[in-house]
Formats: structure tokens, C-alpha cells, sequence
């Protein structure tokens, strides 16, 4: 598919983390496979810099997230010719009068609000005084949306006076990955998997997101937020939703989010004494990661000293459904883990009575595995008969991968993101009814844990999280996938 119509993408912290590793890397590398049309990038930033100092800007900051496999510096001269910096204050009205002078005028206009969502009101606020919203225009919100749901209702509703919810694209770039998507065709066209995604069948399934890195540069903003509004809230249960959402009547983004909106009411909700007893909270301490040792979170720059705030949250969820009666859910994410991953991995029950000599307990219970990062992909784990005498019997993983996999360029998931919003496929992107129930399940978890003034649990950097969280499975059993 291509795009005809010039564009205008002004990108709201046009010079912040998120601009400088993803968004403009993504949109290189739409140009550089001729899919971004005509058009201007505006960086929007308080920051001053003509026009040599933003092109050394872009070379030292955009270029190094750039394969050298696919940088051409031809591109590369001619799409940094297309961005522009526009100087402003999210609260000055005569910075977005400014700009209407420096946009082109086109009817596809995106507005990206890469900052926090404090400034999303102001910013709609201010392109709605300086005349600069029309019907055919974008805005996308990065998360998180909100501080809970009250803020996040205040928000949207704020955002939804400026513009009409066709025009809101609510980003979790975690949807955008081919894995997550590749999941949703395993699952509704092919009737082997399909016929066997329920209770019957599968005994649970863990989904996590997994960091070995800690707060980096984003200390200030992290510490006001922590591992459930960050990560859990909205890159989680969007996975969730993905892997236990019915079959939509049709591929199309209202019928997709329906489904996804209907597994959100149904989770069962975590209140009063069984927050403790399901949901568990941490905060990394000092150790040792990939070989070098690291601070504790607290001792992190920018970090207040008697922080309470949480960088791994893990939870056991229900989901009140027929499909998933009975099921757990177990999700986790943190920083400072043993290793960088994102896997889903949907354990399946096993067989009734084995005929064979087990080289373990779990031999002879299947496992599907979506893994998200770093290297995505999709195993099914068989068994197999151990080559040799006797019947021995061992696992094997079935890679469910095109052979040409490795020899194909798996699209950036911002990449695939920023294309579906400049040709207006909403599919991938968050209704508001998604996010504010959400918001309303995590809020009494949220709430009890201020209220019993809770602290997380300490563990040692370059593990995998608090021993709580192995309690949370080993109770019921089962243990983490970290094998895989």
C-alpha cells in the first residue's frame, strides 16, 4: 500500500528518548523503502539550534539507532532535508500560530505528542486556538495516558473536545510487532490451534516483558511512574487482550476492539486482601548485570533516595469468561532482570497418562511460544522420540517461522505504527473505551497499595525479580518460563 497524499507530522518532544531511538529511525527507514510520501517532519522542542546544529543533532543522536545494513547516506541527506525544528513552549499560543505559517497546508496533517500526558490538554488547547485542526486531521498519544483512571477520563475527554475519536490513535507500539500479529492469524486461521484455545486444553499462560537494563535517562519521569503505570497498565494487557480475545466478525479495527474491549471487563478484579495475595511489587537493589555491576535504583540519578516506587509489578489475573474458566494469567515486567525479552508462552495441558519413560516431569506437556524481543519468532514445543534404543522420549522445538525469516527485514513495530497513521488504519491503536477499562482495573491495586502503604520487595539486579514472584506460580505449582 502506498501513500499518496504530502503529509505534515509535527512531533511534540521532537528532541526527547522516544524521537531520537525510534520515531525518526522508523521514518528513515519508511523513506528508504519509498512508502513515506511527500512532506515535512517539525521536531517541536523548548530547545534552540539552526539548521547545522539539528543536522549534527540527527547524526549523532538518530544515526547510531540506524543499521549500518541499511543506512544509505544519500537517504539519509535527503531525508534530513525534510526535518525541521520549530522552537516553543507547549503553553505559548504565538509558538503555535508560528507554526501554522511553517506547515504546508496538506489535509494530512499528523500531530505526534511524544511528552508526558500533563501537556496533551495545552497542546490540543493550542492547535485548536491557532486554527490548525481540521476534520481530516491525526493526533497520537503516547502512553501512559493518564496517572489513574479520574486523570485519564479528564484527559480523554479534554482531547475529544479538539478532536472526533476517529482522529485519536492511542499508540502501544507492542501491538505493532509482526509476532503480535502473527499471533492473531495462528489463532484464527488455522483451526488446529483455534479449536484448542481454551480451558479444555491449556493450563496457563504467562506473558512477560522482561528488562535487563534499569531507569537510564528517564529517571525523573519513571520515578512518578513505575512499572504498572509503564508497562503493565497498557503494553501488558494489550497482550493479554490479543491472546484471550474471541474471534472478531471481521478484520476491521471497531470489530477487533470490541473483542479486546469485551477481555478487559471480564478480568476479574484484584481488590481489598488479595492484592498481596496476587499481585507483587519490587524494586531493584544493587548487583550485577550483562557482567558489570549496577546501582540499586534508589542510588540512580535523579532518584529520590526513599523512593517507593516500583520497577517489576507481576500479577495472577482471571479472566470470567467461558473460554478462560478457570485458566490463570500470569504477567510480570521489570528492569534490571536477568535478560531483555517479551515472550507469551501458552503452556498446554498434559496428557492424561503417559506410555512413556518421562526425562522429566514436564516432558510431555506442549508449549506455543510468541517471543516479541529481541528476536522474534514462534516455537512449538513437541516430543519427540530420542534417537537410539528404547522409547525414549525428549522435547523439540517446531519453528514456526518462514525459512527466510532471518534473510527478510522484519519492519520496526513504530515503523508499521506511523504508516497505518498516515494512511488512517486505526487497528492497531487503542479505543477509549480500552484504555479507561484499563484504568478501572488497575486503579484498586493502585489505591491498596497506597493505602497499606505498601513498599516493594527488594531483589538483586541481573535476577529475575523478587522471590515473591517465583512464590506467586510455585504455589500453584508451576513455575517461570526462563528457559526459552
Amino acid at each position: 500500500m502506498q501513500i499518496s497524499s504530502p503529509f505534515d507530522l509535527v512531533l511534540f518532544g521532537g528532541l526527547g528518548d522516544l524521537a531520537r531511538r525510534k520515531l525518526l529511525p522508523a521514518l528513515y527507514m519508511l523513506d528508504l523503502d519509498q512508502r513515506l510520501p511527500a512532506g515535512h517532519i517539525v521536531l517541536v522542542s523548548r530547545q534552540q539550534m539552526d539548521a547545522d546544529a539539528l543536522a549534527q543533532w540527527l547524526r549523532q543522536q538518530v544515526q547510531p539507532h540506524l543499521s549500518s545494513t541499511v543506512f544509505e547516506a544519500e537517504r539519509w541527506q535527503a531525508f534530513c532535508q525534510r526535518v525541521h525544528l520549530h522552537t516553543m513552549d507547549a503553553a505559548d499560543l504565538d509558538g503555535y500560530r508560528a507554526m501554522a505559517a511553517e506547515l504546508s497546508g496538506g489535509n494530512n496533517r499528523v500531530f505526534y505528542l511524544a511528552t508526558g500526558s500533563d501537556l496533551f490538554t495545552p497542546i490540543c488547547e493550542g492547535l485548536h486556538q491557532a486554527d490548525l485542526i481540521d476534520p481530516d486531521s491525526k493526533v497520537v498519544l503516547e502512553k501512559p495516558i493518564g496517572h489513574d483512571l479520574a486523570s485519564a477520563q479528564q484527559i480523554n475527554q479534554a482531547v475529544e473536545s479538539y478532536f472526533e475519536e476517529s482522529q485519536i490513535y492511542r499508540i502501544d507500539h507492542y501491538l505493532g510487532k509482526e509476532t503480535v500479529q502473527n499471533l492473531m492469524v495462528l489463532r484464527f486461521a488455522n483451526s488446529l490451534f483455534e479449536h484448542q484455545w481454551n480451558h479444555k486444553y491449556i493450563d496457563h499462560i504467562q506473558i512477560s516483558i522482561t528488562e535487563s537494563l534499569g531507569v537510564e535517562s528517564r529517571a525523573g519521569f519513571y520515578d512518578h511512574v513505575g512499572a504498572t503505570r509503564d508497562m503493565f497498565q497498557n503494553h501488558l494487557l494489550q497482550l493479554l487482550c490479543i491472546t484471550a480475545m474471541e474471534p472478531p466478525a471481521r478484520l476491521e479495527p471497531d470489530a477487533i476492539r470490541d473483542e479486546k474491549v469485551k477481555v478487559l471487563r471480564a478480568l476479574r478484579p484484584v481488590l481489598g486482601s488479595s492484592i498481596s495475595e496476587h499481585v507483587v511489587r519490587g524494586q531493584y537493589d544493587a548487583g550485577v548485570s550483562e557482567g558489570k555491576p549496577v546501582p540499586g535504583y534508589r542510588e540512580e540519578p535523579g532518584i529520590d533516595a526513599k523512593s517507593h516506587t516500583e520497577t517489576f509489578v507481576a500479577a495472577k489475573v482471571h479472566i470470567d469468561n467461558w473460554r478462560w474458566a478457570g485458566v490463570p494469567f500470569y504477567l510480570r515486567t521489570g528492569k534490571r532482570l536477568a535478560e531483555r525479552a517479551c515472550e507469551i508462552v501458552v503452556h498446554f495441558k498434559e496428557i492424561p497418562h503417559s506410555i512413556f519413560p518421562l526425562q522429566h516431569k514436564n516432558t510431555m506437556a506442549n508449549k506455543l511460544v510468541f517471543r516479541l524481543q529481541p528476536d522474534e519468532g514462534i516455537r512449538l514445543m513437541l516430543c519427540e522420540k530420542k534417537v537410539g534404543p528404547g522409547m525414549n522420549v525428549r522435547p523439540m522445538n517446531l519453528s514456526l517461522n518462514p525459512a527466510n525469516l532471518k534473510q527478510t527485514r522484519v519492519p520496526e513495530a513504530y515503523e508499521r505504527l506511523l504508516f497505518d497513521v498516515l494512511s488512517g488504519n486505526a487497528t492497531l491503536f487503542l479505543r477509549h473505551d480500552e484504555l479507561m477499562e484499563a484504568w478501572h482495573w488497575i486503579d484498586p491495586i493502585l489505591r491498596g497499595w497506597d493505602e497499606l502503604e505498601q513498599r516493594p520487595e527488594p531483589y538483586t539486579s541481573g535476577s529475575w525479580g523478587p522471590a515473591a514472584a517465583t512464590l506467586l506460580l510455585a504455589k500453584d505449582g508451576r513455575l517461570w518460563d526462563e528457559s526459552s
